[in-house]
Parts: C-alpha cells; structure tokens; sequence
C-alpha cells in the first residue's frame, strides 16, 4: 500500500543557517514525489513556479513545454517546435540522438539554450514524460535537479546516476489542483489572497489594439501568450522577448520597468549575437569545459572583448587568435533581428521601452496598458510600426 506523504523534511530553508526546514500540507498528501536526490527549499521554489510555467504554456499551445528556473525566475522558457541546425548548434545539441523526434528535448533544448549564462545550475521543468533525449541533454549539463509529471525507465536511469546519485529528481501528479486560496509568511505575519488563476490563453486579451497596426500573425499570438504565461511566474517587475515559440531575453525583478526591457533586450541581442557567423566558427581549444565555453562567448561578444583576445589570454580558449566582433558588426547583425514579441507584466509608462524594443526587433507588444502616457507609447508604436495589444491584465508575481 503506498504511504500518504504529508511532509518532506529539507536540507536547509533559503540559507544553511535557516533550520529546521520543510514543505507540508495540512489535507490530502503533497502531490510531489521525490525519485532521487534530497531537494532544497529554493529547489522546491523554483520546481513549484516552473512546473505552473510549463502547464499553462502546455495548455495554451498544445505543445510540450519547458522551462529553466534560477531563483524563483525562469532563465529560459519554451514550447517543443523543431530546432534549425543553426539553433541546435548554439545550443550545442546537435550530437544529440533522437532529438528531432522528441518535441519535449526540443523544449528544453530551447529553455536551456536561451540565455546558458542564466541558465547554468537551473531547476528544470517539463510539461511532459521525461525522454531519453531529454536525459541526455540534462546529463551534461550544470543542473540542480527535474520536475516532470514522469520519467521514462531509460530517462530515469540516467539521471539517477547525474552527480553521482545527488541529483534531485521530482514526480509531480499532473492531475493536481491547489486550493483556490493561497497563504505565506512573512515577519511571522500570515499573507493570504486568490491564486492567480488568470487566463492567458483567451483571445479577448488581444482585441484592444490602440496602434495603426492591428495585425498580428499566428505566430506573433502564440509568442505573446508565451510571454504572458512566462511573466505570470516571473519576479515582478518583469518583460519578456518571445520569437519562434521560446523567450530570447527574460528581464526580472528590477525596480524600473526601463531597466527589465533594457536587461532582457540585451539578453535577447546577446541570443541573436550567438548565430552570427563569427561567433559560430570561434577556434575553440579542444577539452574546453561548457561553462569556460559558454563565458568565453558572452565576452567575446560584449564590449570587454579583449578579456578573451588579448595576447596570453586567448591562448587559453582558442586554437587561433580570433578577430573581435565589432560594434558596427553588431549594430548590422542586430539589425537583422525581426519578428519579436514582447510582453510586459504591467503598464509600459514611457514611449523609450518601446524605442529600446525596437532596437532588438520588437514588432509585437502585449502589456496592460493604463498608463497616463498611453498615449506616447502607441505614438512611438506608431512610429515604428509596430502592433500592440491593451490586455488590461497585471501579471505581477512574488
């Protein structure tokens, strides 16, 4: 007879001084099974809000999704469309076997791939059953631990052997549904309100359109509710860049709404930067371990390039000494950049997110609206041509 879990006793809380730690429930049993490893509270956290993230945006789309989690904000999140050889190279999956049948491998290559720098030591979630390609992209990887709703035999096998035996595995059931009021603490005082149990997959969120461009395309709808859904369990304030079915640039927890477009637009110019040429043929010394990688190219593509170029420092990363990457080089790639949506949790109350949009190829926008200077933003819209939607929704989350 299975036993009724109640409670799982945890490593530490949010810190190795904050002890005693656990999760519990007060009626039914935890809808959580641990299959490996000993999970932590941030663990925990980040597999809760990731696996709400990929059940939605599974819901939504019809798509196996995926979702990267560090610190209670997803780094990468995404729906399983099929990888060009170009994207499984940036994300250096394109040894991996079976990849291009397994839509959830192609979610997680996604979310992983986005932004690796943010991504290295994530909790991982995935809307569907666990797969060997899955397990083997998880296995080379710098991770913390999986929530999935199951776990192939093979898949299991795999990543009950990841750090030799540590690495925390979750069962979650699927079929589980919270109570429709939530509760935490804070300074020994009791927080209690409604889940947020908003909709985001409901057409009327796009149907106040205030811009002279009112199109949007199929793809563009589906990126923005990815967006939506991404912002939903990301630390507020918070903005999303979404193209092609995964988030190319999450900005989270900033106290400026400026700052999070700025931060995510650069996250997603840093994703384009990847596939430029250039950067897809550096002369790397063989042996290089993925993290060293993965450093080396987010410098040599930003402004302190001479850090990995200078003489007796590229030796250590490369073959051959490559040529920098140029602004000017950048600027025209950047350029290229098209077809982004992006999505806000709350108001834009400016018109410059949108110029700095624009700059990484927003054409695209959902956010609340309800601005004093609605009307500067549709203008600088306008000005660009670009399509945005008053969802008259807030998305804030802590």
């Amino acid at each position: 007879m299975k036993e009724i879990m109640k409670e799982i006793e945890l490593k530490y809380g949010c810190n190795p001084n904050q002890k005693p730690s656990r999760i519990f429930v007060e009626k039914g049993e935890l809808p959580v099974e641990v299959l490996s490893g000993r999970p932590g509270y941030i663990n925990f956290l980040d597999a809760l809000n990731a696996w709400q993230l990929v059940s939605e945006l599974r819901k939504a789309t019809g798509l196996p999704a995926a979702a990267s989690f560090k610190h209670v904000s997803p780094a990468g999140a995404a729906v399983g469309l099929p990888l060009s050889d170009t994207l499984k190279r940036i994300y250096f999956v394109d040894d991996i076997a079976g990849l291009d049948d397994s839509p959830v491998a192609c979610a997680y290559a996604r979310a992983r791939g986005a932004d690796r720098m943010s991504s290295y030591g994530d909790f991982i979630a995935l809307s569907d059953t666990c797969d060997l390609p899955t397990a083997l992209i998880i296995k080379r990887e710098v991770s913390d631990g999986v929530i999935a709703p199951d776990f192939t035999p093979e898949a299991l096998e795999i990543l009950r052997e990841k750090r030799k035996g540590t690495y925390n595995v979750i069962r979650i059931d699927s079929t589980y549904k919270p109570e429709p009021m939530e509760r935490k603490q804070v300074f020994g005082i009791t927080f209690e309100q409604g889940r947020n149990e908003i909709q985001l997959d409901d057409p009327a969120l796009f149907e106040n359109v205030p811009t002279a461009n009112k199109t949007f395309s199929a793809e563009a709808r589906r990126d923005l509710m990815i967006a939506l859904i991404t912002l939903k369990y990301t630390q507020s304030n918070s903005v999303c860049y979404v193209k092609d079915g995964q988030a190319i640039g999450i900005g989270a927890g900033q106290q400026s709404r400026i700052h999070c477009t700025r931060l995510a637009g650069q996250k997603a110019d840093i994703w384009w930067l990847r596939q430029h040429p250039k950067v897809m043929s550096l002369p790397f010394v063989d042996g290089i371990r993925r993290a060293d990688r993965d450093n080396t190219i987010d410098i040599y593509i930003s402004d302190d390039h001479d850090d990995v170029l200078a003489d007796g420092a590229w030796q250590q990363f490369f073959k051959t000494k490559p040529e920098p990457l140029s602004r000017e080089e950048k600027r025209v790639w950047i350029a290229e950049n098209r077809g982004v949506s992006l999505g806000s949790d709350a108001f834009f109350p400016f018109g410059d997110n949108i110029e700095r949009a624009h700059k990484s190829g927003v054409e695209f926008i959902a956010q609340a609206g309800g601005s004093v200077r609605d009307d500067h933003v549709i203008m600088t819209c306008d000005k660009y041509g670009i399509a945005m939607a008053f969802t008259g929704v807030r998305l804030f989350h802590h």
